[in-house]
C-alpha cells in the first residue's frame, strides 16, 4: 500500500476466558505488525494511521475478488470493514470470514476509514 492515502485502521477482537491474552495479541501482530494495541477487560483494540499496517493483508488478498466484494458490500461513504479468522492469524495466515461465527473463538474485526474508501479498497485488493 502506498503512504499517500490517508487511512485509519482499527482492529478489535474479544478475548475469551479460555484464551491467553498474549497469544491473541501475537495473532493480531502477526497480521498487523505496526498496530498500537491496548487490552481492556476481554477486548483487544489496535489502531494505526499507517497504511503499511495493511501490507500483510494486501499481499494475501491482492487480486482475489471475494475480498473486494466483501469490502465493497460493507462500505459506506468513508469506511469499510471485514472479519478475519483469529486462529488463522495466530499461525500467520490471513483468512477472511464472511460471518462472525465462522471463527470459533470469535473473529478479528478490521475497520478501515478514509476520505476515498473506494480507492483504498482498490489499492488493497
Amino acid at each position: 500500500m502506498t503512504r499517500s492515502r490517508s487511512c485509519k485502521v482499527q482492529v478489535s477482537c474479544q478475548i475469551n476466558p479460555s484464551e491467553d491474552p498474549s497469544k491473541v495479541k501475537t495473532a493480531i501482530l502477526n497480521i498487523f505488525p505496526n498496530l498500537e494495541i491496548s487490552i481492556n477487560n476481554e477486548l483487544l483494540i489496535g489502531k494505526s494511521n499507517d497504511t503499511d499496517t495493511l501490507s500483510n493483508i494486501s499481499e494475501s488478498i491482492h487480486g482475489k475478488n471475494t475480498y473486494q466484494r466483501i469490502l465493497k458490500k460493507n462500505s459506506n461513504e468513508n469506511s469499510t470493514w471485514f472479519y478475519l479468522n483469529k486462529q488463522a492469524a495466530f499461525v500467520n495466515t490471513v483468512s477472511l470470514c464472511n460471518e462472525s461465527d465462522e471463527s470459533p473463538l470469535g473473529p478479528i474485526k478490521v475497520i478501515l476509514e478514509g476520505n476515498d474508501i473506494e480507492n483504498i479498497i482498490q489499492t488493497l485488493t
